[in-house]
Formats: structure tokens, C-alpha cells, sequence
């Protein structure tokens, strides 16, 4: 009975959405334990480093087991969603299997729900074992201690002195002087978390400062890091895209050498340009904004500076010169910065250009960009005008040779045919690899950028 029970259920196992990716973060579940999906249902949202995905199950069913709860990390490979695919004639049967384990008769209190509880109990022991093979005597220990020490009583030490714990995690209970084994886990799958560890931690500041009044200095930095003051002070775990981008830009930082060179323009011009393409029939319904004005200025500059189109190949030590325009766009989102890209730019004409534009930032705004909109970029636009600020020092996306900053469009006095007269004005900042990118190059492609948005009818003669 057991058996054919086995054999109808399906396992859904976290895919790899991206390239190379490890791990993803369940954010939303769609269905519920006893909901009958069917084959390219989306069953969930989880958000990689790279972005948000939706995930559809591959086959018809009713769901048996949600493996983990929402917010949960999980790693590719590992099943999240257990599903019946025999049809009507897997539900029944369900409630026999509770009834092996001593547990059954507390989890079978609710009747509308008594098969739900013991269901996810079951399958989570089974998930576990399976997903760590090495520590598969954990689930069995506490239902037959008397086995495994009949066996040798080497079997459960193990047990005890390895709790399941992440790196991050075993690391900061090192830092605080916590011993895992004495934690108790709150995590699924009996995983101990930071807050376990802070909660251990919490606890002992009293015993080590009463008894030991001498050395008490000695003791206080441990307690002044995990006894922080919840009421005032908030403690955000840096996950998902936000984590990916720490990791990118602490790379790039420190790989890439970085020269920034900057310069003001007057784009008084062009923000007449921009009014006027407003009015144009060509560009109705489309999104007109001085950065596509910039943003076409910077492919103009790029197809006279072809050389500032490349990336470094450390393992080949060479410089891959790039004959397309993968052109990023920096995107403030809810879930952090991200850096999707418009596929050859270099051959949209300007409203081709402004409708690829539109749909980057509403789908960015959504958080349904896709990883691969993500992946391949070659120089990069990021606008912190838009915040105000007169413009900044960017750090290259890891992988790119250039990236420019735009700053904010302020009507400043400025000379112009001679006499001091109110403009449009903003500053430009392009950083660039100095492995790749010379001064001399990097100040071309700055100053025919700078060029172009003062006078943009130069986009007709040099595009």
C-alpha cells in the first residue's frame, strides 16, 4: 500500500532559472495542500540573486506536500512541492500512513485538516533525509534510540555534534562563543537560523556579567553584538538581489581599476528635442525622456569608439572587443538594484529604442524581469538624476568595460553666445576599466556623449 502510495506522488525539485545559480528563495506559494493543479500551472514565485520568477509545475495532480514555507532559501535540486499524479484514488489512502508513527493520534484532532499536518510531518522527514544522505540518521534517532545504540553508540554523537546550521551561521555562533549543540533549531528541517543563535546568546549576558565582576570588559564586546535593541534598531538579512549585488560590486570594485572622469553640459537643446518628440505621431504611446535621448547619444559615441565596447578575459588575458550593444539600465527596485539590458541596441532606430526602453522599466517595476534579460550586458546607463543628486562615481557592472552616470537636469546660469543666461544644465560621469579603456579613450566617448546632447542634431550626421 505504501509502495503504490510512493510511486504516485511526483516530486518538483527547485530549478537552476539562471545561469550557475545555487540557491532561490520561495516568496509566494500559489496552490495549498489539496489543490488539483495541472501541467504549466504557476505554482510559485521565488527570487533568485537575479530576480523574481514565477515557477509552473510540469505535470497534472493534486498537491500533497508544500516542502517549505515562504521566505524559506532553498537549494537547486531540492524538492519543494509533492504531487499526486494517480488522480482521484491517492487522497484516500492517505490517512493510513499516519497511523505508523506514534505521532498520528495528536496530529488527527482537526478532521478537515488531520491529513494535512501529518502528510507535511512525513514528507518533510522524507525530504530531509534525501536531501543530506550523510545525516540521514537524524530523522530516525529520536524514534529508535534503542536501534541505533544497540548498533554502537558512535551513531548518534555525530548527530549531536553536527547540528544543521548554514556557513554564515555556524560562523556567527563561533564569533558569539555559542555552541550549536545546545541551540534549539527553529528553522525547517531542524535547521538552526541567525535568530536562534542571537535568542542562545541573549540569555547568558546576565550569567556572564553577575558572577564575574573583574573581567567583565573582557565579556561585554560578545553581548554588545547579538543583544542589539530591537526597539531601535532593525536587522534586514541581506538576501536575494540585494545579496547579489553586494557580491558584484565588491568584485568589481576590487578587480576592475575604476577611472571616473566627468563634465557639465548645457542640454537645453535637448530637452526642446525631447518636448517636440512628444508631439510626434511616430513616438504616441511611446515613453519619450531625455535618457533615451541619452541613451542613443551613448550608442552614437560607442559606434565611434568601438574600442570601448570590450571586457577583460582574465583566464585568456585578453580583450574581447564586442560588436554588439548590449545596453544596461540601472532599475531601483523594491527588491534592490538590478541591471536589465536592451539586446542589440546599436541597431533600434530612436523609437524602437524608446519602446524597448518602456518595457524595461514597467516589467523592472513589476519585478518580473527575467534572469536573462539580466545576463550579457556590455555598457551601462545608470540615472541618479532622477534622486536629485548632480551625479556620482558608478562602479562598472561586473563584466563591462564603461558605465555613465547622468546626473539631474537643473536650470543653472550659463554662458551661451556670449552672454550668462539661464540653461538647461547636468553633469555626466563615466566610469570605465583602465585595463580596457585609456584616458584618452574614455575621455572621447565622455566628450562625444557631452557633444551630441548639446547639439543633438549631431545624431543625424554622426549616427
Amino acid at each position: 500500500m505504501t509502495t503504490m502510495t510512493e510511486a504516485s506522488v511526483r516530486e518538483f525539485k527547485m530549478p537552476d532559472v539562471g545561469e550557475g545559480l545555487t540557491e532561490a528563495e520561495i516568496l509566494k506559494w500559489y496552490v495549498q495542500v489539496g489543490d488539483t493543479v495541472t501541467d504549466g500551472q504557476v505554482v510559485c514565485e521565488v527570487e533568485t540573486a537575479k530576480a523574481a520568477v514565477e515557477l509552473p509545475i510540469p505535470y497534472d495532480g493534486v498537491v500533497r506536500e508544500l516542502r517549505f514555507a515562504e521566505g524559506t532559501t532553498v537549494d537547486v535540486g531540492t524538492a519543494i512541492i509533492a504531487v499526486d499524479v494517480s488522480g482521484g484514488a491517492a487522497p484516500e489512502p492517505a490517512p493510513a500512513a499516519p497511523a505508523e508513527p506514534a505521532p498520528a493520534p495528536a496530529a488527527e484532532e482537526a478532521e478537515p485538516q488531520g491529513r494535512t499536518p501529518v502528510l507535511v510531518g512525513y514528507g518533510v522527514a522524507v525530504s530531509s533525509t534525501k536531501r543530506r544522505p550523510r545525516k540521514g540518521p537524524e530523522v530516525p534517532v529520536a524514534a529508535a534510540p534503542a536501534e541505533l545504540n544497540g548498533h554502537g553508540a558512535a551513531a548518534p554523537a555525530p548527530v549531536k555534534e553536527r547540528p544543521l546550521a548554514k556557513p554564515p551561521v555556524r560562523k556567527l555562533a563561533k564569533d558569539l562563543g555559542v555552541d550549536l549543540a545546545r541551540v534549539t533549531p527553529s528553522g525547517p528541517d531542524g535547521i538552526i537560523t541567525r535568530e536562534d543563535v542571537h535568542a542562545a546568546v541573549a540569555p547568558a549576558e546576565p550569567v556572564v556579567e553577575a558572577p564575574v565582576e573583574a573581567p567583565a570588559p573582557a565579556a561585554a564586546p560578545a553581548p554588545a553584538v547579538a543583544g542589539y535593541d530591537s526597539a531601535r534598531e532593525t536587522r534586514i538579512p541581506v538576501k536575494g538581489v540585494r545579496k547579489a549585488t553586494a557580491q558584484a560590486m565588491i568584485g568589481s570594485a576590487f578587480t576592475a581599476p575604476h577611472v571616473t572622469e566627468f563634465v557639465t553640459v548645457d542640454v537645453t537643446r535637448t530637452m526642446k528635442l525631447v518636448e517636440e518628440l512628444k508631439q510626434d505621431k511616430e513616438f504616441q504611446g511611446l515613453r519619450v525622456n531625455p535618457l533615451l535621448l541619452i541613451a542613443k547619444a551613448l550608442l552614437v559615441a560607442i559606434k565611434r569608439n568601438p574600442e570601448v565596447n570590450a571586457s577583460w578575459d582574465e583566464a585568456a588575458q585578453e580583450i574581447v572587443l564586442k560588436h554588439y550593444v548590449n545596453l544596461g539600465i540601472a532599475a531601483a527596485t523594491p527588491r534592490g538594484l538590478i541591471v536589465p539590458n536592451i539586446k542589440d541596441a546599436q541597431d533600434k532606430t530612436l523609437p524602437q529604442l524608446s519602446a524597448a526602453l518602456g518595457e524595461l522599466v514597467s516589467t523592472a517595476r513589476e519585478g518580473k524581469t527575467s534572469p536573462a534579460a539580466m545576463q550579457g550586458g556590455t555598457v551601462t546607463i545608470t540615472n541618479v538624476g532622477v534622486f536629485g543628486v548632480d551625479t556620482g562615481t558608478p562602479i562598472l557592472n561586473p563584466g563591462e568595460s564603461a558605465i555613465l552616470a547622468v546626473g539631474a537636469i537643473k536650470l543653472q546660469p550659463w554662458v551661451h553666445k556670449g552672454k550668462v543666461k539661464p540653461r538647461q544644465v547636468t553633469t555626466l560621469a563615466l566610469s570605465f576599466d583602465h585595463r580596457l579603456v585609456d584616458g584618452e579613450l574614455g575621455s572621447k566617448v565622455l566628450a562625444d556623449v557631452a557633444a551630441i546632447l548639446e547639439q543633438p542634431k549631431r545624431l543625424l550626421s554622426w549616427a
